[in-house]
């Protein structure tokens, strides 16, 4: 019987239903072929948005992160870090936290500028998907901190665990220990392999490729 929290397991199920994790036969950016791919794009109805939501914000309270303004990177974070104030403002233990994002090209009339949303200020948490090289993480703590507020870290939804090329910390370890930018996820790939080695009626077929995953995660990731 897996140990994985109900909440977690929950997640899973979901990004596997909702084909935001994949199972086939995939060619990376890198040119890296990998059996499974995430893509937290393609969720657009209520329902999948609320659930989550809730995930993200189960996750920012079992972690006791500490902030004052969750912040959504053009333009994946923008419907994430959303949809996570929601479910924070929904909960039996409310909690109402501002959300900004930015635009990917400033705006040059009405309003104007970049950013959209609350102000930043103090504590300031940056909501995405995954991180791949940390590039796109690092873009958002400097548009945090341009500002004068602090990027206090970032919360998303998998953590692959990937080795960076010539190293033996992964893309996620690297932004905090190289840049004090701390990364939470709500499952990392070892998660997603234990709940694979469960059954799960409400998922259909993805328990076979578990192995796969195992192979991928021996050659290219920390465990």
């Amino acid at each position: 019987m897996s140990t994985l929290p109900a909440w977690k397991r929950r997640f899973i199920r979901l990004m596997i239903n909702e084909q935001v994790l994949r199972f086939g036969d995939f060619t990376l950016k890198n040119g890296r072929r990998s059996p499974f791919f995430f893509n937290m794009g393609v969720i657009s109805r209520g329902d999948a948005l609320l659930e989550m939501g809730r995930a993200y914000a189960a996750a920012w309270r079992v972690e006791s992160i500490q902030c004052d303004v969750l912040f959504g990177p053009a333009y994946k974070g923008i419907q994430i870090a959303t949809a996570m104030a929601i479910a924070l403002a929904a909960d039996p233990q409310p909690l109402n936290l501002p959300v900004a994002f930015n635009r990917k090209e400033a705006k040059s009339h009405g309003e104007g500028g970049s950013l959209v949303g609350a102000p930043l200020k103090g504590n300031v948490l940056v909501v995405d998907d995954v991180v791949t090289d940390g590039a796109a993480k690092l873009e958002s703590k400097a548009i945090i901190e341009a500002t004068g507020a602090k990027a206090c870290g970032v919360l998303i939804a998998l953590d692959r665990q990937e080795y960076l090329d010539g190293r033996r910390v992964t893309a996620a370890e690297a932004l905090g220990l190289d840049h004090g930018l701390p990364v939470t996820s709500i499952v990392n790939l070892q998660e997603v392999i234990d709940y694979l080695g469960t059954p799960d009626e409400g998922v259909q077929g993805a328990q076979g490729f578990r192995q796969t995953m195992i192979q991928y995660q021996q050659q290219y990731c920390a465990q």
